[in-house]
């Protein structure tokens, strides 16, 4: 490595709560802490919440550190752990290891370079005035501030810093890169790839056997149509080199198909209801903005399948409470007294679902009814969801946005045999601190499950809870 890649990266105290293992992500590179990074850790690691987690855990990393290279001297660096990596070789792929950088402390004062009008005693002008020092110090160093904190990095470039944010854990580079679920067959479909078609049906279920080029680009479960006449709509089941099987979708759009009295308004919906009535689909992720239907069409399909189908034993709903505006305090009650206020959306679908249909029933018929579903859903904290195991129920996931890649993975590997599992969320309405359309939890996951032949994903873009909300978020 030349003088002029050697690349010195100051972190601030929010990348290690966003990520302990940030100090790690690095390669080649040294990383520098100041000492009020150390000081505002400590101060941070108190409580339960996930950023007292990370802040506890970026602590055990640098004791590890230390513990184990007791003879370096500390103020020649500590070495990080060496980076794995796969390398092309005559044999094919081969695992090894690059050296990775060294981690740095602040050891002494620094002349403070900053201007009057940034003293020195807040802590991230002291970060700012350590790395203006660094940066005369060393100039062999290409000195990078790597903050969260969007203020931090435009004051470090009115100073003249070279401030990044933290990339590491983002999973796509723009939302708009995200896997949608669906895709758009051209015209001459058939004519291109029906010579050497076969189809069959199996259980009033119709497939079809399918060679050419555009399957090479399929994943399972993607959703499939064409703009013709007959509407032609259709799910990959099957894709691999040679070809694809795919099934047609079924039809939920008349009063005859509905579940649960919901029928599909568009065709992203009625793709939507194709996953969630799917026993062997395990995990499905809706996306969408207000208005789309995503809660509506999840718990009427939860409740076919819940109470007409019994398929699962109950209805569990869950989501992060993190509030909107001001918060309201501490909350009285139970468990699910406590999440009453934050389950809005619950309380709204399902009053409109036993409405449904039942505007002639009296007021103990509906009250028969409410008892019924009240017993079948379940509303819980994701607080107290870590060591349980969930045994055929319909787990809800809303909101699922606001929650953290390593939050998502608790929920999700909560799940038990005949565990179905839906997250619902609009990742441009996103209320937690350092979160993203391209690194939250949400995004996440649909990432990591596209292609597993177990899990669907589909955005919802229509939206149709009425023509006002719907001309509110596009002029809003």
């Amino acid at each position: 490595m030349t003088d002029a890649d050697r690349r010195l990266f100051i972190l601030d105290t929010n990348v290690l709560m966003h990520d302990p293992s940030a100090l790690f992500r690095f390669n080649e590179h040294d990383v520098y802490l100041p000492m009020v990074v150390l000081e505002e850790l400590d101060a941070g690691k108190k409580g339960m919440s996930e950023t007292a987690r990370n802040a506890r855990q970026s602590s055990r990393f640098i004791d590890e550190l230390m513990v184990n290279h007791p003879d370096e001297p500390i103020q020649r660096g500590l070495p990080l752990a060496e980076v794995p990596f796969l390398a092309v070789n005559g044999n094919g792929h081969d695992l090894q290891k690059t050296p990775a950088g060294r981690l740095f402390f602040e050891m002494q004062s620094h002349r403070s370079a900053l201007p009057e009008s940034l003293p020195g005693s807040r802590p991230d002008n002291s970060i700012l005035g350590t790395a203006l020092a660094l940066m005369s110090e060393h100039p062999e160093y290409r000195v990078t501030l790597v903050s969260k904190d969007i203020n931090l990095r435009i004051k470090a470039n009115v100073v003249g810093i070279h401030a990044e944010d933290y990339y590491n854990d983002q999973v796509l580079e723009d939302a708009s890169l995200l896997y949608s679920g669906v895709q758009s067959l051209p015209t001459d479909f058939w004519e291109s790839h029906g010579k050497q078609m076969e189809s069959w049906q199996e259980e009033g279920r119709t497939f079809y056997r399918l060679t050419g080029p555009e399957t090479a680009d399929w994943v399972p479960n993607e959703c499939l149509y064409l703009e013709d006449e007959d509407a032609f709509e259709a799910l990959v089941r099957r894709a691999d080199g040679d070809g694809a099987i795919i099934e047609h979708a079924r039809r939920f759009y008349g009063e005859k198909q509905s579940v649960w009295g919901i029928t599909a308004l568009n065709r992203e919906q009625n793709f939507a209801l194709n996953l969630l009535m799917d026993p062997e689909i395990e995990f499905v992720t809706l996306v969408g903005m207000a208005g789309t239907g995503k809660t509506l069409l999840t718990l009427a399909a939860g409740l076919e399948q819940t109470l007409d189908d019994r398929t699962y034993n109950e209805i569990i709903m869950t989501r992060v409470t993190v509030p909107v505006g001001d918060d309201i305090g501490f909350l009285p009650g139970t468990e699910e007294e406590k999440m009453t206020p934050w389950m809005g959306a619950l309380m709204d679908n399902l009053e409109f679902l036993t409405q449904t249909g039942d505007a002639e029933g009296g007021s103990w018929e509906r009250q028969a009814t409410n008892d019924l579903l009240s017993s079948r859903i379940k509303v819980r904290s994701v607080n107290f969801m870590r060591g349980r195991t969930f045994l055929n129920r319909f787990l809800i996931i809303d909101e699922a946005q606001n929650l953290t890649p390593k939050q998502m993975k608790t929920l999700i590997t909560r799940a038990g045999p005949g565990t179905k599992i839906v997250c619902l969320g609009n990742i441009a309405q996103i209320d937690t601190p350092y979160l993203s359309e391209t690194n939250c939890g949400l995004t996440y996951v649909v990432d990591r499950f596209k292609g597993w032949q177990h899990s669907g994903h589909i955005i919802l873009t229509r939206g149709e809870r009425s023509r006002l909300a719907d001309y509110a978020s596009e002029v809003l």
